[in-house]
C-alpha cells in the first residue's frame, strides 16, 4: 500500500513540475509580453534619402545598423527617424538558432524597440536573461543612430 501511495505521489509531483515548467518557459512573465506584428525582415542595407529636419538631433531617414555578431547569433536593427526624432525601431536579425533564443527574443526585442523610442537613444536597460541580445541590439542601434548624426553633421558642413 505504501508503494502505491508513493507511486501516485511521485506521478502527481511529476505532473505539477511539467505544468510549472511549461508556464515558466513557454508563457514567461506577463509583464514582458508585448504583441508584435511579424515583419518580413530583409538583410539588405536600405537607407532613404535624408531630408533636412529643423528639430531633433537626427536627420530624417531610415538607417540600418551594422550586423553585430554575438555568441548566440547576429543582431541587426533598422531605425526610422522622422522630424529629427527616433520614431520606430525594427529588428532585422536576431539570434534564432535555439528554441530558447526564439522564445526569449520574442519577449525581449519588442521591449528593447519601445524603450529605444522612448529614450531617443540606444541607452536602454536590458531584460533579464537577454543580455547577449541586448548588447547586439544596442550596438547595432547605436551604429544606425551614428549614421543619422553623421549625415546631419555632413549636411551642416556642406551648408557652410
Amino acid at each position: 500500500m505504501k508503494k502505491i501511495i508513493g507511486l501516485f505521489l511521485s506521478i502527481a509531483i511529476g505532473i505539477s513540475m511539467i505544468i510549472d515548467g511549461y508556464i515558466v518557459f513557454f508563457n514567461g512573465p506577463r509583464h514582458l509580453s508585448t504583441k508584435r506584428a511579424d515583419e518580413s525582415a530583409s538583410s539588405s542595407t536600405k537607407k532613404t534619402a535624408p531630408a533636412k529636419s529643423k528639430t531633433g538631433q537626427y536627420l530624417n531617414g531610415i538607417y540600418t545598423g551594422r550586423s553585430v555578431s554575438t555568441e548566440w547569433g547576429h543582431v541587426q536593427v533598422r531605425a526610422t527617424i522622422q522630424n529629427g526624432k527616433l520614431t520606430y525601431v525594427s529588428v532585422l536579425k536576431s539570434p534564432n538558432s535555439e528554441d530558447y533564443s526564439r522564445r526569449l527574443n520574442k519577449r525581449a526585442l519588442p521591449t528593447y524597440e519601445s524603450e529605444a523610442v522612448k529614450a531617443q537613444s540606444a541607452n536602454i536597460t536590458h531584460v533579464s536573461g537577454a543580455t547577449v541580445t541586448y548588447k547586439g541590439f544596442k550596438a547595432s542601434l547605436q551604429n544606425a543612430l551614428n549614421q543619422a548624426k553623421r549625415s546631419n553633421e555632413s549636411q551642416n558642413q556642406q551648408a557652410n
